[in-house]
């Protein structure tokens, strides 16, 4: 009784067992986006007022990067993931078709992948026969292309995360204009969203299973670069002008 208990208290382990990659996807469209948020918008805030803008021209810019910038971020992932969907439908049409008129040599094919993994021909053979017998193009679009159910492409969702997630980003610099001083602001923007990104990359990191101070220094060190860049030349025209 006792064994029998250890074993199910291991199965119930191994059934909880959970890896950084299942949420890989999610995550990094959430950090992207708000990266994208964050460093957008401060550098745009930082140029302009690097150049001697009024409080009200700043405002101005940062809310219209924030509204280009979140469209932009969802045109651009339903774009992009609407291409995958529509390459894994076509390869899914293509498997479907060799599957009706080369059955057998599907077959085969599937059973070359799983010797290439480690099974020995006979198991292999079973294991191709058992799957191909349950859903044949499933098997293949799994172990061939590496196509599952629960990473297929979704555009509408991914299109309004990014968005979300890059007005989430955005909208501490806008009120960081709002709620402080403008002979401060420069300094002040700056060191918020450093601190926020350096905060981003950490989490991110160790959501990830990585190492924090790497994600968090990564992070940090482009977020410095493009807002130092942006009020270089924000300074440089504002000279000119």
């Amino acid at each position: 009784m006792e064994n029998l208990l250890c074993g199910y208290r291991h199965v119930t382990r191994h059934h909880r067992e959970y890896h950084p990659t299942d949420r890989f996807g999610w995550l990094r469209a959430a950090v992207l986006g708000s990266n994208d948020g964050v460093i957008s918008t401060a550098s745009i805030i930082l140029g302009v007022s690097a150049a001697g803008a009024s409080r009200t021209a700043i405002l101005v810019a940062a809310v219209a990067s924030l509204v280009a910038g979140a469209t932009s971020m969802a045109a651009g992932e339903f774009v992009s993931v609407s291409s995958q969907a529509d390459m894994e439908k076509a390869q899914a049409e293509v498997e479907r078709g060799e599957i009706e008129n080369d059955l057998a040599g599907e077959h085969k094919e599937l059973e070359r992948i799983y010797i290439d993994r480690g099974l020995t021909p006979a198991l292999a053979r079973q294991v191709a026969q058992q799957l191909m017998a349950h859903d044949a193009l499933d098997a293949h679009l799994r172990d061939e292309l590496g196509i599952t159910p629960t990473q297929r492409p979704r555009p509408l969702q991914a299109a309004l995360a990014s968005a979300c997630s890059y007005v989430i980003g955005a909208l501490l610099p806008l009120l960081t204009v709002v709620m402080v001083a403008q002979s401060v602001l420069m300094w002040a923007e700056s060191s918020i969203s450093l601190i926020v990104l350096a905060l981003l990359g950490g989490l991110a990191a160790r959501a990830g299973g990585a190492s924090v101070t790497i994600g968090a220094l990564r992070m940090l060190g482009w977020g410095a670069f493009a807002m130092a860049a942006t009020a270089a030349a924000g300074a440089l025209f504002g000279a000119l002008d």
